[in-house]
């Protein structure tokens, strides 16, 4: 059915995830990631890339594009960047990983240079030329922003319904305007829909050489099930099996019956052993109508039911992870959200995994960072860790305990949300807090002390500073 390649353990029950990452940790020293050659995340719609979604993002110049579509990815900012590294030296764009290791953490350049795609090339990139172009095995792409969500920490950059509220509204009234049209020029305003974008151009031309050394491919957007080229590539991959490849879609599960459908039915014909795996990301931040509340126009319940109408109907040659943007409104409920991974691991992990689950940090906006929460919730969160310590994999519950990256995931969350930050900085923030959810209120409908009545003092505070 699948092998359970990535999820091996040793004699002692430690996760071959977590082994590698430790031994790239050596092997890379204090500067290299192996992501700057062989991960690239591509957001056609405006033109932008990065090596993951730590760095921000950066312009694709047209000029280097026009004879090289691979420049897609391989632009001489990255080539830079890259001999940078190769000379020891940190990047400040990677300053995400840096802090992490400051902390005594396993960063994401250690998981992800750890990982198959990556670590195969590893004596190959360190001995080679910094100025060659590389194709990646691991590539992301957004084509299209039409979503029919707005995500309370998204853009009209990443969602058409955000673009139309901020074009009707105007932008949120924070410190500094939040959303505002005029924030979106230049490189930040998608291509619209229809109009020629000769970034997605030059990825159809680089396709068909890009696609031998795909091992993973992963689709973002916007709402990829929304999206034509999303099906284009389908019906590209049904054509050319791939024995090899990882195809992967991130979605909100939230898409109309009829769309839902034409999806579901192709992800059945991918899943019949034309590729070695498919991973449905799932977006999803906390829990029940929290999730909604953070996810506008999320139906949880709908999502729910389709995940595990996923796990029944197509029963092998993949797998769900569910992608929680680690955020002060997810906190709250992110207990319940672990249960309902512990019992989906429960009742559809049986010879493999095929629920897994990430907790990246949001770091912008900034009101919305764990950071501003005070000590009750960080205690929150690490009654949360032992509960998946006391819930831990073992060769008794395998497939449906937590892993032990899981558990230093959670770990580092926790760090993260426990650094100090400057008062007049964090009170400013918290005042920004109240402007945006008070305006989110008005214009949607929603109600923050509602959905979240345990939040009240911390509301309470955020409003203070507003006002004063």
């Amino acid at each position: 059915m699948i092998s359970n390649k990535g999820d091996e353990v040793d004699e002692n029950f430690k996760s071959s995830f977590l082994s590698s990452a430790e031994l790239m940790k050596d092997k890379l020293g204090d500067a290299l990631c192996l992501a700057k050659w062989k991960q690239v995340s591509l957001h056609l719609t405006t033109g932008l890339n990065n090596s993951c979604y730590h760095p921000p993002l950066h312009q694709i110049p047209l000029s280097e594009l026009k004879n090289n579509p691979s420049a897609l990815h391989n632009t001489q900012l990255k080539k830079d960047t890259r001999k940078a590294m190769l000379n020891g030296v940190k990047p400040d764009e990677c300053q995400y990983c840096w802090r992490m290791e400051a902390n005594g953490n396993l960063s994401d350049r250690h998981y992800r240079s750890g990982e198959p795609w990556a670590k195969k090339d590893f004596n190959e990139i360190i001995s080679s030329s910094p100025c060659k172009d590389i194709t990646p095995s691991y590539v992301e792409v957004n084509f299209n922003h039409a979503c029919n969500l707005k995500c309370s920490y998204c853009s009209p950059q990443f969602s058409s319904t955000w673009m139309q509220e901020v074009k009707e509204l105007g932008g949120y009234p924070t410190s500094t305007t939040h959303n505002d049209l005029t924030h979106f020029s230049g490189n930040r305003i998608p291509i619209p829909h229809g109009q020629d974008n000769p970034y997605v151009d030059a990825f159809w031309e680089w396709w068909p050489e890009l696609y031998q050394e795909l091992e993973h491919f992963r689709m973002t957007g916007g709402e990829p099930l929304m999206d034509k080229n999303t099906y284009k590539v389908f019906d590209y991959v049904l054509e050319n099996p791939k024995s090899n490849l990882h195809l992967n879609v991130t979605s909100n599960f939230s898409v109309e019956e009829k769309l839902w459908q034409k999806y579901l039915g192709y992800v059945k014909q991918l899943c019949d052993g034309r590729i070695e795996h498919f991973m449905q990301y799932v977006s999803i931040d906390t829990w029940g109508e929290q999730a909604e509340y953070l996810r506008n126009g999320l139906d949880f319940d709908l999502l729910w039911n389709r995940v595990n109408q996923f796990l029944k109907e197509v029963p092998s040659y993949n797998s769900i992870t569910f992608i929680v943007t680690m955020n002060n409104l997810s906190v709250s409920g992110f207990g319940q959200l672990l249960e309902g991974i512990k019992e989906l691991r429960r009742e559809y992990n049986d010879t493999y995994q095929r629920i897994w689950f990430d907790m990246p940090v949001l770091r912008s906006p900034l009101w919305q960072s764990m950071q501003l929460l005070p000590e009750p919730y960080i205690a929150k969160m690490k009654s949360y860790q032992k509960w998946m310590e006391d819930n831990i994999e073992t060769e008794h519950t395998r497939f449906r305990g937590f892993k032990d990256y899981e558990i230093q995931k959670m770990e580092r969350d926790i760090n993260w949300m426990s650094e100090p930050l400057d008062k007049h900085y964090a009170d400013n923030q918290k005042a920004d807090f109240y402007r945006f959810f008070n305006e989110h209120d008005k214009r949607r409908g929603t109600n923050f002390l509602e959905t979240f009545p345990e939040m009240r003092t911390f509301w309470d505070e955020c409003k203070y500073h507003a006002q004063y």
